[in-house]
């Protein structure tokens, strides 16, 4: 095997997988809508951002892929209040509320979907508020959305050269088969989901995070692109620094969409109080990479450097804020 090979590999898989591709998707809608990173609401982060006299107001929406609705209906209406609920957790947020939008073929369908749903709202301790129903579809869908408030955002496009990446990961689970969701909140009591809660939040309001985004579909390299493409800059990932579970293999991990996971760019004299922050709360974190000047990120492991994707040459969200002081 020639040096790097395996590292080759990995990064093709990856960059054609399609949880990755999925997300050039975005820059059709953004485009038709006529949306850039400079439009109301800031669209790139994870969330709306909306100033008000406190703050702010965030709102983010979620949308599922049929398939995964279909196959395991309960998991899915969980996860649309888990991830919208890390969305809000990821910009420094608190989540206030929720409300879905279901459709199915009759109600004795949609009910795991709902009571999903419900023992996620109670699980977090955040209401859903209300919806939309439609019982006479051809099949399970699923969307939900989320409003929060915060007092100060961690935004993603905010990263700057010289920074350290952090990773922050709950590893206490298992993989949800057969997609490549990572779950430990189904393991992990309510009253402990609803401490880590506030980390985030906490964290910002000390104003030790400078960027950041929950890790979501697309996995770490994926959010780990579209942090670096929003803020203008280069980023260099360290496999080996990775917190990832014993025994799962790095191709998958790397494209994985963990219940509770979150990609950090951090001031280098912040970085042990940031990775206490969550390792105080049982949830792994660890420094796994380097913010630097250019628009490419690079995976690095025992076998050399490869490059991943230059979002310079080839943009994916194509979000980025012409006025980044990196660009």
């Amino acid at each position: 095997m020639t040096p790097n090979a395996s590292l080759r590999t990995m990064v093709r898989e990856l960059r054609d997988h399609p949880s990755i591709r999925s997300k050039l998707d975005i820059a059709a809608s953004t485009q038709t809508l006529g949306l850039t990173a400079l439009s109301e609401g800031q669209p790139g982060d994870d969330c709306a951002v909306l100033p008000n006299k406190e703050g702010f107001d965030l709102f983010s929406c979620e949308g599922f892929i049929n398939a995964f609705v279909k196959a395991d209906p309960w998991f899915a209406g969980w996860c649309g209040v888990m991830v919208n609920i890390s969305d809000i957790l990821s910009m420094g947020g608190r989540p206030k509320a929720v409300t879905n939008a279901i459709w199915a073929p009759n109600a004795e369908q949609a009910q795991p979907v709902l009571a999903g749903m419900k023992a996620a709202s109670l699980a977090y301790g955040v209401p859903v508020v209300g919806g939309h129903t439609n019982l006479r579809t051809d099949e399970l869908q699923l969307s939900v959305s989320i409003i929060g408030q915060a007092t100060k955002v961690i935004s993603s496009f905010d990263a700057r050269p010289g920074d350290v990446l952090i990773c922050a990961v709950d590893l206490r689970g298992s993989y949800r088969e057969p997609f490549d969701n990572w779950n430990a909140a189904l393991t992990t009591p309510p009253a402990k989901l609803r401490e880590t809660m506030e980390i985030l939040p906490n964290l910002a309001e000390e104003g030790i995070v400078t960027s950041g985004k929950d890790i979501s579909q697309g996995g770490i390299v994926g959010t780990a692109l579209m942090l670096a493409e929003a803020s203008g800059v280069a980023m260099d990932i360290q496999l080996e620094a990775l917190p990832k579970p014993q025994n799962v293999d790095m191709t998958r991990w790397l494209r994985s969409f963990p219940s509770f996971g979150f990609l950090l760019s951090v001031r280098p004299e912040n970085a042990d109080a940031v990775c206490a922050a969550f390792t105080e709360h049982g949830v792994s974190a660890t420094p796994c990479g380097d913010v630097s000047e250019g628009s490419a990120l690079h995976l690095t492991g025992r076998e050399g450097t490869a490059a991943f994707w230059d979002h310079n040459r080839t943009p994916y969200l194509n979000l980025s804020s012409k006025e980044a002081a990196h660009a």
